[in-house]
């Protein structure tokens, strides 16, 4: 991300000002609200200047929504449905729904975490997305049909279909959760993990699901060479919309704007882009590390004043040492350590990933809702014990 001083003033869309920008517009029919699916009957790639007349918070735009009024309440209206629309046709199309929660934090003046908290994603985030999908899709289509005898040089946003025996393994897990999956072939494609996932709507594990189906996923990376997009179900993809904070947008500006004017890159810029698209996807995972890990130790840290706090929790792992548990409001991962369940001698079971007591026949299963206490947490470990209430 560009410092803010660039970020969220002078590169951004500030209100009742001139601003510079790359756009990609589309023109629909005028009753796609009415009729059908949504179809671009026109497009245009192209410098302009875009003087904005309001910058709205998501929250804002999603009141205006909500109460049904407010400024701009018919253009958003307009936008919100053929956001759906076009979501609609992109999971008909194959494309994974994966909305995975995240939490935020609410810290004081030294950082300190005082409130973890879900992010909420509503309509008006799902509208945003909805149309930066639609920019980068039509941009690298865009591109490919440029090309038309051989495909141009172009740095794109691929994601391989996913490893069969990782795949194997994810049907094997949920097999074993009490989903009966059954796969011709081995081969799965992006709706039949869809449906696997809507199987999960409203359960307890939903969440550690979309998860193990995550990491039974091949990596998105930026590549000059297309292999299409499996977890979007697109031909043809790449990441237009964000060069403020991704250095892979302003390298599809750069080649976009050449191909506009007629030029062609040099077999050197071909090498070039290829390392450079293979560097900033390395550069990607290290930044996906840096968050998850910063958020681990908010988690943590918020924990450290709640020893002795009872909450509910949701069984997110099972191993031969101890059960993981997931907050449910927080998503604070801790273990409860078999040596911690002391009312019984319990084993584990790897066949039902579960954990059984030998005496009382009590079990503890991935998924099960529990309650938990806050044992200890330590933010030099990384690590938050709870045990069993």
């Amino acid at each position: 991300m560009l410092p803010e001083v660039l970020s969220n003033d002078l590169c951004s869309l500030n209100p009742n000002e001139d601003k510079l920008t790359f756009a990609a517009i589309f023109t629909f029919k005028k009753d796609v609200l009415e009729k059908g699916p949504p179809t671009v009957e026109s497009q245009w790639f192209g410098k302009t200047i875009i003087n904005s007349d309001k910058r709205f918070s998501y929250e804002e735009a999603q009141g205006v929504l909500d109460d049904g009024k407010g400024i701009f309440y018919d253009e958003l209206l307009i936008l919100n449905n053929l956001a759906k629309k076009l979501r609609k046709k992109r999971e008909e199309n194959g494309a994974l729904s994966f909305e995975h929660e995240e939490v935020r934090f609410l810290l004081d003046a030294t950082g300190k975490p005082l409130r973890v908290y879900k992010k909420i994603m509503q309509d008006t985030n799902k509208l945003v997305e909805e149309f930066m999908l639609l920019a980068n899709k039509k941009v690298a289509r865009r591109v490919h049909e440029l090309g038309k005898k051989e495909e141009k040089l172009f740095v794109y946003r691929v994601h391989d279909e996913p490893d069969q025996e990782k795949i194997s393994d994810l049907i094997e897990f949920l097999n074993k959760l009490g989903y009966n999956i059954k796969i011709k072939n081995k081969n799965v494609s992006s709706k039949d993990l869809n449906g696997i996932l809507k199987m999960a709507e409203g359960r307890a594990e939903k969440d550690m699901i979309q998860t193990a189906a995550v990491r039974s996923m091949a990596k998105a990376i930026y590549s000059t060479k297309n292999i299409g997009h499996y977890g979007l179900a697109f031909k043809h993809y790449t990441h237009f919309t964000s060069p403020i904070r991704r250095y892979a947008d302003v390298m599809v500006h750069r080649l976009l704007l050449s191909y506009l004017a007629g030029k062609h890159p040099s077999q050197e810029e071909l090498r070039r882009y290829q390392s450079l698209a293979n560097y900033t996807s390395q550069t990607e995972q290290l930044a996906m590390t840096a968050e998850r890990t910063s958020i681990k130790y908010k988690q943590v840290e918020y924990m450290t004043e709640r020893v002795g706090k009872t909450f509910d929790g949701v069984i997110s792992g099972i191993t031969e040492w101890g059960v993981y548990i997931e907050e449910k409001e927080t998503k604070a991962e801790g273990m409860i350590r078999l040596r911690d369940m002391t009312d019984d001698f319990y084993e584990f079971d790897k066949k039902h990933f579960s954990m059984v007591g030998q005496k009382k026949k009590k079990q503890y299963r991935l998924g099960d809702t529990v309650k938990v206490k806050v044992k200890r947490a330590s933010l030099d470990e990384r690590q938050i014990d709870y045990v069993f209430v």
